[in-house]
């Protein structure tokens, strides 16, 4: 998660899919029963596996830039290739962001990773679920930042719910909606490759139906030590009440968290809405959900390591994410913005 706090600003695109500005207070969850066959797709072994990989120390701590960075892309993409989630047309998986865009952050050239599974009813309307694979680097002393919650967890968590949706796919069930699975690169120094991608978009924004951003869910904070079955909501409710009632729902019939809107209050003086990559799609009007476990005693330094993830609680909420988004692009109706 970016450390620094953001500058806010206001700039809008009209989201041409939600111009139907009416709201049903009854959320009509008609999709999911399907998708509850596929959490099974989404492993506590392959995420503890991904994550040991991917938060290791070979990786080198993935500060932009770096070469640890560009193996930790590297590894990204032949997860993909080894599911058969195809790159969007054209790209090989990779944007490629120039060092220049990075304002002297950045020692080179580094790319977002990009995978994607086209809708079958309404491709041209997309759901994205968003993490930033990027992380410090080395700190002063030569050691590795390893980054395993922040943001390795959320990492992880997308390439298995690509798996579930892949699975899916292959039994007939086809998404109505297109999905983006986007790992961003710059996040720790600014934010920079969600802004790039907002700037640059492979899809239109104008037809970006939501994004899902899944920014440290791996561990436990002080807050919730004696109550672990929780998940931070940030942002649901800003943009459009019907994609913080789907988020409820999904909640209620099947994940049965506790989700904690602490974060989410306007006066929260942490300001974690506006500190990592959903907050690029919310300055365009695009509705968002910022999935969260609160900092600890770990957060940003090298101590943050794959072996003190809770795995079990990771898997459960990846697989509410998995529904959140599955329900979001099957849906009848594309949800509103208020």
């Amino acid at each position: 998660m970016f450390k620094y706090l953001c500058v806010l600003t206001t700039f809008f695109s009209i989201n041409s899919c939600k111009i139907n500005k009416e709201f049903s207070q009854n959320i009509e969850l008609n999709t999911v029963s399907i998708a509850e066959k596929y959490l099974t797709e989404i492993s506590e072994e392959e995420l503890k596996e991904n994550l040991y990989v991917f938060a290791s120390d070979t990786m080198q701590g993935r500060a932009t830039g770096t070469e640890g960075q560009r193996k930790a892309a590297n590894f990204l993409k032949n997860e993909y290739k080894k599911m058969n989630v195809l790159s969007p047309s054209g790209l090989n998986y990779y944007q490629n962001i120039p060092k220049s865009f990075f304002n002297n952050r950045s020692e080179e050239d580094a790319t977002n990773v990009l995978a994607y599974i086209k809708g079958k009813e309404l491709p041209d309307e997309l759901v994205i679920i968003s993490a930033h694979y990027d992380h410090l680097g080395l700190d002063e002393d030569g050691q590795v930042n390893n980054g395993a919650d922040d943001d390795g967890s959320g990492t992880v968590a997308i390439l298995q719910i690509a798996k579930a949706f892949k699975k899916a796919i292959d039994d007939g069930y086809e998404p109505k909606r297109s999905i983006l699975f986007l790992h961003v690169v710059g996040e720790e120094i600014g934010l920079y490759g969600s802004r790039y991608y907002v700037e640059n978009p492979i899809f239109p924004l104008s037809e970006t139906v939501a994004d899902l951003n899944i920014d440290m869910i791996g561990r436990i904070d002080d807050s919730h030590s004696e109550t672990p079955n929780y998940l931070y909501i940030i942002g649901s409710d800003r943009l459009s009440n019907e994609l913080h009632q789907i988020n409820e729902s999904i909640n209620n019939n099947y994940s049965k968290l506790n989700l904690d809107y602490t974060f989410n209050k306007k006066n929260d003086p942490n300001r974690f809405y506006y500190r990592s990559d959903h907050y690029n799609f919310a300055k365009n009007n695009i509705p968002v959900i910022f999935y969260f476990n609160g900092t600890h005693d770990d957060y940003h330094r090298v101590t943050d390591t794959a072996d003190k993830i809770n795995y079990s609680l990771l898997k459960k909420r990846t697989e509410h994410i998995f529904m959140t988004a599955w329900e979001l692009a099957n849906r009848k109706e594309c949800i509103v913005l208020d």
